[in-house]
């Protein structure tokens, strides 16, 4: 697989560089079927450093019960698509307790005309989240924004109820793709009229803003994008949700022995490029299960089956500044922070043809 490449940038917290495709200044290629692709007009900056950047404060209580009970209808959509998740996080609870908390939760997106990453991200904005770094994706046609949380003070439950979420949005280069698969994108997009207004509601919901695809469409963009096939017939669905096991309290805090013990359950992980997927620093490790599928039927009436969802599971080691510190001592903000393009590039392929094969033989 290609070397991806980190196009390092720091965003700093206004909403506003996420909003630049509403430039004049900035010319956006137009689409077969007349429609705007996303703009290329993100400011760039250093390299980021992986150490934590301070929260923000977090929104009023009523705000934040509802923001989270968003991410709660958003989980059970997730839950109801992938199966696997739901029975490790059964079996993570009966045998950890209830210490599960969640590093990220992970979206994609078309790049094209308002349906990328600002579709999704202007919500979180909203409640405290702040754009981070971005990630590119070269041999994939892939960018990516990672989105920190606001404190979560007050809050010392799990899951939902815990300590929330980074958010990580990645969005399809819709306009370097082939031409024919460009027209098909487009061609649902414009079914979806505004639908991108209400890509939170689409995810809390399941459902599509654009027409329901025929399968003859779907195999042409899987030919060319598996990101793109997936995204045509999931949408804005959770795309997947990480388990942070340096969180848990047991021995399978430590995610060499998580993994094992989740293979000795009986699931399989994903392969590309070992299971353990390590950054350079080695202060970010990662793991993830194949995606589920299930049968979906197409608008020309042919049920066929399509790829769901996953789950991670991530451990982020203390920064070297902090190495000396006891495990009572250590908090999550001295731990390394941030995503990797190396790991993400290949935690991308828990949906690829070739996993799905794998897990299926």
């Amino acid at each position: 697989m290609a070397q991806a490449t980190l196009a390092a940038a720091r965003f700093p917290a206004s909403v506003a560089l996420l909003r630049t495709r509403r430039s004049p200044a900035i010319a956006a290629p137009l689409c077969p079927s007349g429609l705007r692709h996303r703009s290329r007009g993100f400011a760039m900056a250093a390299a980021p450093s992986p150490a934590p950047v301070p929260a923000s404060d977090p929104p009023p209580k009523g705000a934040d019960l509802f923001f989270r009970s968003v991410l709660s209808k958003m989980q059970k959509v997730y839950l109801s698509r992938n199966p696997t998740a739901e029975k490790i996080l059964g079996l993570v609870h009966s045998y950890d307790g209830d210490h599960i908390c969640f590093d990220h939760f992970a979206f994609r997106t078309f790049g094209v005309d308002g349906y990328g990453i600002n579709s999704l991200a202007d919500f979180f904005n909203d409640f405290g989240y702040e754009p981070r770094e971005e990630l590119r994706f070269p041999a994939k046609k892939l960018r990516a924004l990672w989105f920190s949380p606001p404190k979560s003070d007050g809050y010392t439950g799990t899951g939902i109820s815990g300590p929330l979420p980074r958010i990580f949005i990645s969005e399809l280069l819709v306009d370097e793709l082939s031409a024919p698969s460009q027209e098909i994108i487009c061609k649902y997009i414009k079914t979806s009229a505004k639908g991108n207004k209400y890509a939170v509601l689409a995810s809390t919901s399941g459902e599509l803003t654009w027409e329901k695809p025929i399968y003859s469409d779907f195999q042409a963009l899987s030919r060319e994008s598996e990101y793109a096939a997936w995204t045509l017939v999931n949408g804005y669905a959770l795309n997947h949700a990480t388990v942070s096991t340096h969180r848990l309290e047991s021995d399978i805090r430590s995610i060499s022995k998580f993994n094992k013990f989740v293979e000795d359950n009986g699931f399989k992980l994903n392969t590309e490029g070992g299971i353990l997927k390590v950054s350079p620093d080695g202060l970010l490790q990662q793991s993830s299960t194949v995606a589920d599928s299930s049968l979906f039927t197409f608008a020309d009436g042919i049920t066929e089956s399509i790829p769901r969802s996953y789950i991670e599971f991530a451990e982020r080691l203390p920064l070297p500044q902090f190495k000396d510190l006891q495990d009572k001592e250590v908090k999550e903000h001295h731990r390394r922070d941030g995503f990797e393009v190396g790991n993400a590039d290949k935690i991308f392929e828990s949906t690829s043809r070739d996993q799905l094969t794998r897990r299926s033989a």
